[in-house]
């Protein structure tokens, strides 16, 4: 069967076989004692790779999202996040649906931030008639871009004059470190909780980390059970992270030299429009001005799946490699004549 050149998300990603192998040989317990060595090691591994004292695993980045609210929120209580957030418009409206929390939804700026001096307008008084404003949200990357350091860095000044808890969902938070060339601890120091996929670019089959105080993640372990998150043999999956962990960081550099090549070349259309300045991980947005249906069943006959929508979005990942990004090239050029 001939490889397909899956550009949709980096979601689809293989387990490799060396990552196969160490979940084939994974030791393991159960879970919810406490007792899975493999699953103690990743969390441990995790929380000291992002500067925290302690990290649960759960299944997906939508649980650890939610945990973290749940976490930081009590009922009645209003989080701050960005109108295109993962967290806000991506989760089913879990906050809302699971801890009658309310979200305050906000533009995100060009950059992927959102701007402080509006945030701070939609604070609401200390007053019965207001939700309480416990939260502020950010992302990172944030539609494939990296905030910058300084801006955390208020970012965080920010919520503490505030009185505000600070949430990371950092689903591709390591692509921004990789990005930045500094380690990823320079980026989560300023969070009270960060949410890591290990599913997307690390390569994982499965899960996401929650990294946060002893005490806070205490409280998560406590909700991820409500949830049905809790797990008995898990160091099967909890090897395939360890692995990613250990193994696919820094490789996420080619990923974005994938993508930035590929932008260039698709730029190189006419048809197709692209900020060049927006391509700085690992994920492609471009305007397209084409029959998408017509387009969509071309790539397919050759191979490349992309998903069918006005505004184009591309990923790039573990498997797919520099060749898979000229044949990718051509095929547009093809179809565009």
């Amino acid at each position: 069967m001939e490889k397909q050149i899956d550009l949709r998300s980096d979601t689809v990603t293989k387990p490799s076989a060396a990552m196969r192998k160490a979940m084939a040989t994974a030791k393991v317990g159960d879970d919810v004692y406490g007792e899975d060595p493999t699953m103690n090691e990743l969390e441990a591994l995790a929380a000291k790779m992002l500067g925290t004292e302690e990290a649960i695993f759960c299944t997906s980045g939508t649980q650890t999202n939610l945990l973290a609210l749940l976490v930081h929120c009590e009922r009645g209580d209003e989080y701050i996040v960005g109108q295109h957030a993962h967290t806000y418009r991506y989760e089913g409206g879990g906050a809302a649906v699971f801890g009658s929390i309310q979200p305050q939804p906000l533009d995100f700026e060009p950059d992927g931030s959102l701007n402080l001096e509006k945030v701070s307008q939609f604070i609401k008084p200390d007053d019965f008639h207001f939700a309480r404003t416990a939260l502020f949200c950010l992302e990172n990357t944030q539609a494939g871009k990296v905030l910058p350091l300084d801006y955390l860095k208020k970012a965080s000044k920010f919520a503490t004059d505030n009185r505000l808890m600070l949430h990371l969902d950092g689903a591709r938070v390591f692509n921004a470190a990789v990005k930045l060339k500094v380690d990823v601890k320079e980026i989560t120091k300023y969070f009270d909780t960060i949410s890591c996929c290990l599913s997307k670019g690390l390569g994982a089959p499965v899960g996401s980390v929650l990294c946060g105080s002893r005490d806070r993640i205490k409280k998560a372990r406590r909700w991820r059970k409500v949830l049905g998150g809790g797990m008995r043999q898990a160091g099967i999956l909890a090897a395939a992270g360890i692995f990613a962990l250990s193994n696919n960081i820094q490789r996420l550099e080619k990923d974005h030299e994938n993508a930035l090549t590929l932008a260039r070349g698709l730029s190189e259309i006419n048809d197709i429009q692209i900020d060049m300045q927006m391509v700085q991980t690992n994920i492609i947005f471009a305007d397209i001005k084409a029959d998408m249906d017509a387009f969509y069943n071309f790539l397919k006959e050759n191979r490349i799946i992309i998903d069918k929508s006005n505004h184009l979005r591309l990923v790039t990942h573990l498997d797919i490699s520099t060749e898979d990004i000229e044949v990718t090239i051509q095929a547009f050029k093809a179809f565009f004549g």
